[in-house]
């Protein structure tokens, strides 16, 4: 045995008459350590959710479901969990449903599933970075406040100061803190993009804000993306193989964690050679013959309307039983950015596709051609003085590039089976 002090928190307290038993846990790891009090007075000060230091023998535990155990002989409790308000502690040892835990989400990372959630994403969040460092892309942080919507659909928060100044000449003239508009971003690609014209490769890990309606298992207003722009590729395929490496190098290192217990998944779309690509053009046909012979859909398939959720999860689910790059959309269907494809109709852009959940990344070439982004502008109704910057990034060396978004919390979702991706963040805003 070896003499140890353990700091943690009483996850769970079992006296009986001549012996207590207790779990500590400290949040460095899933499993808590049992501790064991021959003398039952030690535990008598025990709660549930208390902060305490034990002293003790780390001995070789003869009972199963641990190899190790703690023999106490001494006690301190650092910070007590009021033992009269015990049966009102909101964090008891039982089955306590997703909602009950986001009324008390200053408490819920005490529970395993919310822990066990912050350190996948840990360990997702240190994969990306080591992937996309090994590929020679710089780390960059691009502004949360901006003066434009990236993706120009108007779901943005704008914001305000708290207070003013009005002995100020500018508070006089204008209620704008920087004399015009501005919001909470709702993507760093155009801010990655300038800065890929400059080294080429970056990437960022950064919060995003969408002032969107949506009540959906898919959806919050406050959410990390990871985003990527890179210069000098020409191919949508170009972009879907980084994704696709990216992604299995993430399974990789999430599986051999072991920080998922459910991994056969992951274990499928990492062995997967090559996962598939289909236009979207093949895409509706195959779900409009679908439709005909068994009219399982709600929204009907037809070319130049989006795709719905339960059309993405067919073609995921049942079509092609595995991750899927659907590509070429119709260009009235995305944003004024991407690029335009030679017949005219059709953008270089993908969305990629996973079972059980949809819609996991989004990405295309980026329209590199001056002449085409201000049509482009223009036929979005966006002004080119407010993206007369982004122009210049065209006019002055531009070059063929292109990237990605990928929603972090739908991807902690999909890879820890989690059912909302409310439950994919410590604190999810909605």
């Amino acid at each position: 045995s070896t003499t140890v002090t353990v700091n943690g928190w009483v996850k769970s307290v079992r006296r009986q008459k001549n012996i207590a038993f207790a779990v500590i846990s400290d949040g460095s790891s899933e499993q808590g350590l049992q501790a064991v009090f021959a003398d039952v007075t030690l535990a008598k000060s025990f709660t549930n959710g208390a902060s305490v230091r034990l002293g003790g023998q780390l001995a070789d535990s003869p009972g199963r479901g641990q190899d190790t155990e703690l023999k106490v002989e001494s006690v301190e409790v650092l910070g007590e969990c009021d033992p009269e308000v015990q049966t009102t502690y909101p964090i008891q040892k039982q089955s306590l449903t997703a909602e009950y835990l986001r009324e008390h989400c200053h408490l819920r990372a005490r529970t395993e599933s919310i822990s066990s959630m912050l350190r996948l994403r840990n360990t997702v969040s240190m994969s990306i970075h080591q992937f996309f460092q090994s590929a020679g892309f710089l780390s960059v942080h691009a502004p949360i406040l901006t003066s434009n919507d990236c993706e120009g659909a108007g779901e943005t928060f704008r914001i305000a100061p708290t207070s003013r100044d009005l002995s100020t000449q500018c508070a006089a003239e204008n209620d704008e803190f920087f004399g015009h508009p501005a919001y909470l971003t709702v993507s760093s690609q155009l801010h990655l993009e300038a800065l890929a014209a400059a080294v080429s490769r970056v990437y960022s890990l950064s919060p995003c804000f969408r002032a969107e309606r949506s009540q959906t298992s898919r959806h919050l207003s406050e959410f990390w993306m990871l985003e990527a722009e890179w210069a000098f590729t020409q191919s949508v395929d170009d972009v879907c193989q980084v994704v696709e490496q990216a992604i299995k190098f993430i399974i990789d290192r999430t599986v051999a964690t072991s920080l998922t217990e459910d991994a056969e998944h992951l274990v499928e779309a990492m062995e997967r050679p090559a996962w598939t690509r289909i236009k979207y053009n093949d895409a509706v046909n195959e779900l409009a013959a679908h439709q005909t012979a068994t009219k399982q859909f709600v929204y009907k398939p037809e070319w130049g309307k989006p795709l719905q959720s339960e059309h993405e999860r067919w073609l995921a689910d049942e079509l092609v039983r595995g991750p899927v790059f659907v590509t070429d959309y119709p260009s009235a269907l995305k944003p004024f950015y991407m690029r335009l494809n030679d017949d005219g109709r059709t953008v270089a852009c993908f969305d990629l596709l996973m079972p059980r959940l949809g819609e996991l990344v989004g990405g295309s070439l980026r329209e590199e051609r001056t002449n085409l982004l201000i049509a482009n502008l223009e036929k979005h109704n966006l002004s080119l003085q407010e993206y007369g910057w982004y122009v210049d990034l065209r006019r002055f060396g531009g070059a063929p590039h292109g990237g990605f978004g990928l929603g972090f919390e739908r991807l902690i979702s999909w890879i820890g089976r989690i059912e909302n991706v409310r439950e994919c963040i410590a604190m999810p805003r909605w």
